[in-house]
């Protein structure tokens, strides 16, 4: 496993943000992985996309630090999106259950116009 993990914004509109995934997610990495989105939805970016289309390798750390994600979120009064999730880390959320806890999309622009679709709905 690798030491580096890269969480790089991408998009911004207002309270939402698109930050992608790189590299692997795994006991080392999960926790920086986790302070950083962490420090996003601190920053105002109470809705985040993860597009993790990078992502070579997840573990059970990884999902842990997923689902602390979404919590931060959750306890900001905003969400987190998947998108682009890899067949093998897209099978580990399914096996688990976690596929129905935290919404996920093919791309990054269908996460976005759910997004939006959602905004616009309230």
């Amino acid at each position: 496993m690798t030491d580096d993990i890269e969480l790089t914004l991408t998009a911004t509109s207002g309270p939402a943000a698109v930050a992608t995934v790189t590299g692997e997610i795994d006991l080392h990495t999960a926790p920086g992985l986790r302070s950083r989105a962490l420090e996003l939805i601190g920053r105002g970016h109470h809705h985040l996309i993860l597009d993790l289309s990078g992502v070579g390798y997840c573990d059970s750390a990884g999902l842990s630090a997923l689902i602390g994600i979404w919590h931060g979120a959750q306890d900001a009064g905003g969400s987190l999106t998947l998108a682009a999730i890899p067949d093998r880390l897209m099978r580990m959320l399914t096996l688990t259950g976690v596929d129905s806890l935290l919404p996920h999309y093919p791309s990054t622009a269908d996460a976005l116009s759910a997004h939006q679709g959602a905004r616009n709905a309230v």
